[in-house]
């Protein structure tokens, strides 16, 4: 059983990372205020989570303007997507297996 926990990784520990990955897993990108209220977030908290996954090449962070207002819009990298993946399979994998 403890094979099972190999291949899970710990950057999807956190309920939000696993959350923000799950929502860019089934859409190209999601803004910054997308995501701050699907997941029930605050500016802190989903800024800091998303840095951290920005950090290990999971996600990538894009600003522009529209308009006067900076808009931020994130979406997960190849790496990210294999990594999540991965992190999924070696779940249900765990699941199974019990």
């Amino acid at each position: 059983m403890i094979e099972a926990f190999q291949n899970i990784n710990k950057a999807f520990e956190s309920k939000v990372r696993l959350g923000i990955m799950a929502v860019l897993m089934v859409n190209d990108e999601a803004d910054f205020n997308s995501l701050k209220e699907l997941l029930s977030l605050t500016d802190g908290n989903l800024a800091s989570h998303t840095r951290a996954l920005e950090e290990l090449g999971y996600i990538v962070c894009r600003k522009a303007f529209v308009g006067r207002k900076t808009k931020t819009t994130f979406q997960a990298t190849p790496q990210g997507r294999e990594a999540f993946k991965a992190h999924i399979d070696a779940l249900e994998s765990f699941l199974k297996s019990t």
